[in-house]
């Protein structure tokens, strides 16, 4: 084992870190759907909400996994393209929004926000419409919900379709 010795950094970077930063990094990891974790972000958004110009649920906050999705859309979807999109929360709504501005035919399935779709209800969707593209949210983050999808990127595949899940 190397003894790393302890060094103040004055340089540009890298930089010592916090100890109350190392102590954070000590803790146990959770996922993105616990509920501590989903506790622990409401108490950021609102601590958020709080500084200069920021407001609760300001998209600004929400940009990485929006832009990941608006790339896909931008790249895949051709103006009267068939896009068959799951709606069950906020980001299923903007998968709307944004397949509509590529010019895509946007035809939906949709349940109460933070409930999953029954898998065998989609395929039979995608039967149904025979869009170019699948889309859904594996993790929809605006209501906890967390949706099954080991069956339809095959079911999708073998009927000739694009199919991607947000995560």
């Amino acid at each position: 084992m190397i003894a790393i010795p302890q060094r103040m950094l004055l340089g540009p970077g890298p930089s010592d870190v916090p100890p109350r930063v190392l102590e954070a990094l000590a803790k146990p990891t959770i996922g993105h759907l616990d509920p501590v974790f989903l506790q622990l972000m409401d108490d950021i958004r609102t601590k958020i909400a709080g500084v200069p110009h920021e407001k609760r649920n300001d998209p600004r906050c929400q940009r990485h996994g929006v832009a990941g999705m608006e790339t896909c859309f931008v790249n895949l979807v051709e103006p009267g393209d068939k896009v068959l999109i799951c709606v069950n929360g906020v980001f299923g709504q903007r998968m709307m929004d944004v397949a509509s501005r590529c010019g895509a035919i946007v035809e939906t399935i949709e349940k109460p926000f933070g409930q999953v779709f029954d898998q065998n209800d989609i395929i039979a969707a995608i039967d149904r419409v025979k869009p170019k593209i699948v889309a859904i949210v594996h993790a929809e983050t605006s209501t906890g919900a967390h949706q099954p999808i080991d069956k339809l990127g095959a079911a999708a595949h073998e009927r000739g379709r694009y199919c991607w899940s947000i995560a």
